[in-house]
């Protein structure tokens, strides 16, 4: 089945070159190829004359014609600087109107260029939208380096108010531990005092009895 498929691809493909119009660069003067079918379009190409060309579109009272060349490269030509049959090139002839048409493509290009030395000549309108855009520029870099330089202090000052939390939190805990271990002591004294003054109270507990009847036992001795 692949087989087939490829088979009829391969045909209609050749069926299709078959019938492909093929033109040829009349011999007027080389012809440019352009990416868009205008003559303000950028040049691909310069064609010499009788260079075949396989045309792809045309539109009816179009002066841009779509063609082919043969390394695949596409745009588009003038239909009318080309013809259905090869031209018989005179050396001489061709010479000369090569030379016609570099020419005129630098006359061509001259006119652009004094074009944009005007438009970017000092005291335009060009030339102070772009002064006006670099300024603006300029004070937004200079805004962006300020937030920039408040931004590095403010990182600067948040850094050192942790550290000072970290460092009031450190002492609290120490304040807190001290605290604890005095009350602790604390707690411990009047233990050691409840306990002597216990002491105390038992001992005179056995010692006031005794005294009082050492003394009842001297009077009644009397």
């Amino acid at each position: 089945m692949k087989k087939i498929l490829s088979s009829l691809f391969i045909l209609v493909v050749t069926f299709g070159l078959a019938h492909a119009e093929t033109l040829y660069v009349a011999d007027d003067f080389n012809l440019a190829l352009r990416d868009e079918a205008s003559a303000h379009a950028k040049v691909l190409k310069s064609l010499p004359t009788g260079t075949p060309l396989t045309l792809i579109g045309k539109q009816s009272k179009a002066e841009f014609i779509h063609v082919r060349l043969i390394d695949g490269t596409e745009g588009y030509i003038k239909s009318r600087y080309t013809n259905k049959q090869p031209p018989t090139l005179d050396p001489k002839d061709t010479s000369s109107k090569n030379i016609a048409l570099l020419q005129s493509e630098n006359a061509a290009l001259r006119t652009e260029l004094n074009a944009l030395k005007e438009s970017l000549t000092p005291g335009t309108s060009l030339e102070k939208s772009i002064a006006t855009e670099r300024d603006q520029l300029a004070r937004e870099l200079s805004e962006l380096k300020k937030t920039a330089a408040s931004s590095f202090q403010l990182k600067n000052e948040r850094d050192e108010l942790q550290e000072r939390v970290v460092n009031v939190e450190r002492d609290l805990q120490q304040f807190k531990l001290e605290n604890q271990a005095l009350k602790d002591t604390a707690s411990q004294d009047w233990f050691l005092y409840g306990g002597v003054l216990s002491l105390v109270g038992v001992l005179l507990g056995f010692i006031l009895p005794k005294l009082g009847w050492r003394r009842k036992s001297r009077w009644d001795s009397f």
